[in-house]
């Protein structure tokens, strides 16, 4: 088990930061680096099929061993790492935990009072960056178990199951992830995303999501003349974010709470282009949300004339909806985790998965743990022994997928 570790380490050493601002698919050279590394390693483990695509995914299939009737189940990670820090981490460390803050450099520590959770982690074995780079567990550590649980099943033949559908997106750090994936050609019943963080962590709720931009048009004149002429856009968008609800932004929120979330405002007197993303569990107040948006928009547009223009773009949805007629599928996850000696821990992800889109392109999609934790920053971290248990998970669930 201890190969997880190192293919870990392989993995995380490849910047497969992705891009926004990139029209291409995938969105940065380093996601196709790793995923023909990926299909080079599943044909070593006997995937005949593996393959990458023209659009970077990577596909293949472990054949059935059984004479059964069995579900065909997929498994999928995604091979970018988020956009927020370097994305190449080629010095990880490695501990044992031993209680109170633990230094990455001279500049940074992942602090206990901090993280608090940190004090269940005692004794336990982690990886972390040196403080200079993410890790990339989020979700190079769902890849990893995959890969590692694909190599113990075609080890161990005597673990009846059937057929096993393996996928590896791009870009679902910058929403995209789904956008271009073959679920027809996958060919899976259903499927879980990879891609949770600490151990018990199953999920099947998502928030609902969109992307809001306004436009502003200001008036610049000189300011020494400017009394009653003068319009600063970017005072206007002061004023957009100052009428929007103060409890319903995501430092305020938690659980099933929705929130508003400023993401980005550049301008100028002249002109000021402001981005939110909305998100809610709860459809209806989800388009309250949207709504409530405009409405503040519309309020501006008659104090100051038609100045403002608004874009509100959904992106994906709770993916409860499509999950619920399937329950079967999360009571199998239940199962296998209490088989291996994890107690689940079902709630709502705050966020989205590649698996709400797939799960609303005919492929219900629950998400299960990695192991990981703090992603997307230099504090991220994961116990060797949780994604030692993400791998087992998923051994545990073809198995008993097969004995249904």
């Amino acid at each position: 088990m201890d190969q997880i570790i190192e293919r870990f380490k392989r993995y995380i050493a490849i910047d497969t930061k992705s891009d926004e601002n990139s029209k291409t698919c995938p969105s940065t050279p380093g996601q196709l680096e790793l995923g023909a590394l990926l299909v080079e390693e599943l044909k070593e483990l006997g995937i005949e099929d593996a393959k990458q695509d023209e659009n970077g995914y990577v596909y293949g299939t472990l054949k059935s061993n059984t004479n059964k009737d069995v579900p065909t189940i997929g498994f999928i990670s995604h091979l970018d790492t988020s956009p927020d820090l370097d994305g190449k981490c080629t010095n990880p460390q490695i501990l044992t935990y031993e209680g109170g803050d633990i230094k990455l450099n001279d500049k940074y520590s992942i602090k206990e009072e901090e993280f608090p959770f940190l004090k269940e982690l005692v004794g336990k074995e982690l990886i972390t960056t040196d403080g200079t780079t993410l890790l990339g567990a989020d979700d190079k550590a769902g890849v990893a178990a995959i890969m590692d649980a694909i190599e113990y099943l075609t080890l161990h033949p005597e673990i009846e199951h059937g057929d096993i559908k393996i996928g590896f997106t791009p870009d679902e750090e910058i929403g995209r992830g789904a956008d271009l994936f073959d679920v027809k050609g996958f060919g899976a019943d259903f499927a879980y995303t990879v891609d949770g963080g600490p151990v018990g962590e199953l999920e099947y709720e998502n928030f609902n999501a969109a992307s809001v931009r306004i436009e502003i048009q200001g008036k610049n004149v000189h300011p020494g003349s400017a009394k009653n002429i003068m319009i600063n856009s970017l005072r206007v968008a002061m004023e957009i974010e100052n009428m929007l609800p103060v409890n319903e932004k995501p430092e305020y929120t938690e659980g099933y709470e929705g929130f508003y979330l400023l993401d980005d405002i550049n301008g100028s007197v002249d002109h000021t282009v402001v981005n939110y993303i909305i998100r809610d569990h709860s459809m209806e107040k989800f388009e309250q949300k949207k709504t409530y948006i405009r409405k503040v928009v519309d309020f501006l547009n008659d104090k100051y004339g038609d100045i403002i223009n608004i874009e509100i773009e959904d992106s994906y949805y709770n993916m409860k909806e499509k999950i619920e007629p399937h329950m079967e599928i999360v009571e199998l996850a239940k199962k296998s985790m209490l088989d291996i000696g994890v107690e689940p821990d079902i709630k709502p992800i705050r966020g989205g998965t590649d698996g709400a889109r797939l799960s609303y392109m005919g492929l219900p999609c629950p998400n299960i743990f990695t192991g990981g934790y703090n992603f997307h920053g230099r504090f991220e971290f994961i116990p060797t022994e949780s994604m030692k248990l993400a791998s087992q998970l998923i051994v545990k669930i073809t198995e008993n997928n097969a004995k249904k």
